[in-house]
């Protein structure tokens, strides 16, 4: 994957398939550890102990439309290699929790990507489900929750092209004030 948000869509992707109803996605810069925690969280279906330990395992998967889930696998690579940790806690009925974490200056870490994009592809095609996203650096921080967008919108559907486009630019404004001089790639 060319940059970490597109493994935040695919885990986003698998919260969706487990059934969640709710999937909170967070992402942390800390310029004075050097540390950047990415995070999905869902209220799905969650995972047996087995599952969980052979979750990490790219030639294993639930799914019976392909032999292989590499998935998880990349992503936690692709944490491991920036020096970075990665973890999974889940239960069954409880829903699970994907971290990864990086060495912001790390050479082998990926560039963040466009969470906007992330968070807003999937609103668009997900319109029922609950997204929370939670952007923060060690001075401030930024919420942003799908239900509170129904509630000042009414009966506008919230994946309306125009909702998107302004919540699209609403995230990447957020994301350039918080992580703009701390994450190279992001100008702020």
């Amino acid at each position: 994957m060319t940059d970490l948000s597109l493994h935040l869509m695919d885990i986003m992707q698998n919260s969706l398939t487990a059934g969640a109803s709710c999937v909170e996605v967070g992402v942390k810069a800390q310029k004075s550890t050097d540390l950047l925690t990415l995070y999905v969280r869902d209220n799905g279906s969650g995972m047996t102990e087995e599952t969980l330990k052979r979750v990490s395992d790219p030639f294993y998967t639930t799914r019976t439309t392909r032999k292989a889930g590499l998935g998880i696998p990349l992503f936690k690579a692709s944490a491991e290699m920036a020096g970075g940790d990665f973890r999974i806690e889940s239960a069954p009925g409880k829903g699970t929790t994907v971290t990864a974490t990086y060495e912001i200056s790390n050479i082998d870490r990926k560039p963040l990507g466009s969470v906007a994009d992330t968070v807003t592809m999937c609103i668009m095609g997900h319109p029922g489900i609950e997204f929370h996203l939670i952007l923060e650096n060690e001075e401030s921080s930024f919420v942003f929750r799908t239900e509170e967008v129904r509630e000042q919108i009414g009966d506008v559907p919230v994946n309306d092209p125009v909702i998107i486009g302004y919540l699209k630019e609403m995230i990447e404004e957020q994301s350039r004030i918080l992580f703009g001089g701390i994450l190279n790639e992001i100008i702020s």
